[in-house]
């Protein structure tokens, strides 16, 4: 009988089947570290333990984005080991911030399934919840991954496509215990740029850009744990759809999110995934550059201190994002977009 995991194929999953995923994960000071080797992001809060404790937290909390990958990763060989892409985010929500010492795990439920009208391949929607050693919810999100079929003469399940909601409504938000926003200092955080000065279809050119490397992402992808077969066996992908290994789509986020920084540098901290989908493969060489607009500026009851920016967020390779239409006059993606996160932040506010 064999010991090991093959992962499991489209047949394998149906609506309602719980996954437990297994190691949990201790995160520390260096995985918060090598994370800001890995993509350069400065942001204030989770950079320094004086800056967040003037803002009333007890030390500065792992990147939020860290978070989120420490719990897919955990998703993987239950999930998309055998997958050929990951298409999809919808409903993520952050919950209570993660510090170093907090130990992750991650629960799973199949939502959905569809059969691919080529047969060979088929759509699993889960709703993943990540939580601490307390039991508290860090991350809450549904994905949809794209899955090999074991046999493609199987028959096709009852197609179940979930009904997902556009964006996370603002009364959801988790706003960390403890944290104010009215003694927030810009000259610290890198930018005078508060919630006020941002105006609904803004559109904000982080300028910046970065080259994948293959190591970096490699190093990156077992930081997380991420076992997917697409991003580490040339041996395989050389004879599979692209006759290379592609870029973990998470990786991309990770960039775009710390390009960010130029343009969005106060925006302290990620609340919610509303939509995400990743339009085309990276590969290494590639040069990512981001650009982001705001979709909406949400007030939070109660709070004159912060308001939150609903961004979207596009990233794109070997592509300046100057003047950069995302869609063509078909209604298509230009090749050169990878990625259109829909996300919301926290931003300091002006205090009268």
């Amino acid at each position: 009988m064999s010991k090991n995991n093959p992962g499991n194929f489209f047949e394998d999953f149906y609506v309602g089947r719980p996954l437990p995923h297994a190691t949990p994960r201790t995160v520390t000071t260096g995985d918060q570290a090598l994370y800001t080797a890995l993509y350069g992001s400065r942001f204030a809060l989770q950079s320094s333990d004086a800056f967040a404790q003037s803002l009333g937290l007890p030390r500065s909390p792992v990147d939020d984005l860290l978070a989120f990958h420490v719990v897919f990763g955990k998703t993987v060989p239950d999930i998309s080991l055998n997958a050929i892409a990951n298409l999809g985010y919808a409903q993520g929500r952050f919950g209570v911030p993660v510090y170093p010492g907090d130990s992750l795990s991650s629960h799973s439920e199949v939502i959905g399934v569809k059969e691919n009208s080529n047969g060979k391949t088929g759509t699993v929607y889960v709703r993943t919840k990540g939580s601490n050693q307390h039991g508290q919810i860090v991350l809450d999100y549904v994905r949809w991954v794209m899955v090999r079929k074991r046999d493609a003469a199987s028959p096709a399940p009852d197609p179940v496509v979930p009904d997902l909601a556009s964006f996370v409504d603002p009364a959801d938000f988790s706003v960390p215990e403890g944290l104010t926003l009215g003694n927030f200092d810009c000259a610290l955080s890198g930018a005078p740029h508060l919630w006020d000065d941002y105006q609904m279809g803004e559109k904000i050119d982080h300028v910046d850009a970065m080259t994948l490397e293959e190591a970096e992402h490699q190093m990156a992808t077992r930081l997380y744990q991420n076992t997917a077969k697409v991003h580490f066996n040339q041996h395989v992908e050389r004879a599979g759809r692209f006759g290379r290994r592609i870029i973990y789509g998470g990786h991309i986020i990770s960039l775009a999110r710390a390009l960010s920084f130029n343009g969005l540098a106060n925006a302290v901290k990620i609340v919610a995934i509303n939509a995400g989908a990743h339009t085309a493969p990276s590969f290494a060489g590639d040069t990512i550059y981001a650009w982001s607009q705001v979709v909406d500026r949400q007030e939070l009851p109660g709070r004159g201190d912060l308001g939150a920016l609903r961004l979207r967020t596009i990233a794109t390779k070997d592509q300046s994002c100057a003047a950069f239409p995302e869609k063509g006059g078909d209604g298509k993606y230009d090749p050169a977009v990878v990625l259109d996160l829909d996300y919301t932040v926290l931003m300091p506010r002006r205090t009268a």
